[in-house]
């Protein structure tokens, strides 16, 4: 059996990794969102709910006041004094794969070193933020190469299950949020602006799915026009795209069986719960309760899913770090 210290590295390294990636993707979206024509007051609110969505407005607040695309921009990507900033998951991922370097073959840490060391370099001549699509672009493509690396050398044991279980449950955390951000911005339009807005809704929705690695699995799989419930239901029920809750929930729980222990029972047993609800949810009634409703009340569930985890495998989280 694996201790709990190097279990809780590995799991804790993955999910930074995958936490870089993802606020990447969510920045890009919205980055690019901002470059079609829109009110000032929409940069705003779309930064606000980022913010909102992520937990991390008050720290803003306090340390910018002012909420700017500039501002927020360089919060998230170079900003060591928010712990969920680019920068700030890259060193964590960096340290946590230093400190288990003996489970992890060569060539991952090495991978994993170089991405840190070079994340520098962009850091200290501030092209991660006056070049920020490119570095965000840079991040992503780091991030597959680490998981790939991964799967290419590692042995398939304990150690390689944790990464695994850190990557899928922060990759669904990090769905959901970027979804319900989607959805946010769709919302705020009144009856007057969405005549308006029906010109832009496939720009806006294709760069949604792109941001996720989506556009061309929406084409091969519904030959339709993107529309928000169809976005939804892929990216919530549909198990063959890689991102999708669905996804995200079938390959943690299969990676969970594989390290139980005597007192995870439970831990599978709400994962379980959570896998049929999206075996057999339907996107119809997602939209007519509410999709952030049903968003909030999905991540809930991750998190209570991951104090689980870290109850019955991991460091307790007094002693571990934050999620």
């Amino acid at each position: 059996m694996l201790l709990s210290r190097t279990a809780d590295h590995l799991y804790w390294h993955a999910r930074y990794v995958e936490r870089a990636e993802n606020t990447a993707r969510m920045l890009g979206v919205n980055y690019e969102t901002l470059l079609m024509p829109h009110a000032p007051q929409k940069a705003l609110d779309l930064w606000r709910a980022m913010l909102g969505l992520s937990e991390l407005e008050p720290l803003f607040v306090e340390l910018y006041g002012e909420i700017s695309t500039a501002n927020v921009m360089r919060f998230m990507i170079t900003d060591m004094r928010n712990p969920s900033s680019i920068v700030s998951c890259l060193w964590a991922a960096r340290e946590n794969a230093r400190a288990v370097r003996g489970a992890l073959t060569s060539e991952m840490f090495e991978t994993v070193n170089a991405m840190w060391l070079e994340s520098r370099e962009w850091v200290s001549s501030d092209r991660a933020y006056t070049e920020a699509l490119e570095y965000l672009e840079w991040v992503k493509n780091q991030s597959h190469l680490s998981r790939g690396v991964a799967l290419g050398t590692m042995l398939k044991d304990e150690s390689f299950n944790f990464l695994r279980l850190g990557t899928f449950i922060e990759r669904a955390d990090n769905t959901a949020r970027l979804l319900d951000l989607k959805f946010f911005e769709y919302s705020e339009h009144d009856a007057d602006e969405r005549v308006i807005a029906q010109t832009n809704d496939y720009y806006h929705w294709a760069s949604m799915l792109r941001s996720v690695s989506a556009f061309e699995v929406f084409r091969k799989t519904y030959h339709d026009v993107i529309t928000p419930p169809l976005v939804a239901e892929m990216l919530i029920f549909r198990k063959e795209m890689p991102r999708s809750l669905a996804a995200c929930m079938h390959d943690l729980l299969k990676n969970l069986k594989y390290v139980r222990n005597a007192s995870s029972s439970e831990t599978e047993r709400l994962a379980g719960r959570m896998m049929a609800d999206l075996d057999y949810g339907r996107i119809q009634d997602v939209l007519d309760g509410g999709i952030h409703a049903y968003l909030t009340d999905f991540l809930e569930k991750v998190y209570d899913l991951g104090n689980q985890i870290s109850q019955d495998f991991l460091v307790p989280l007094n002693q571990s770090q934050a999620s």
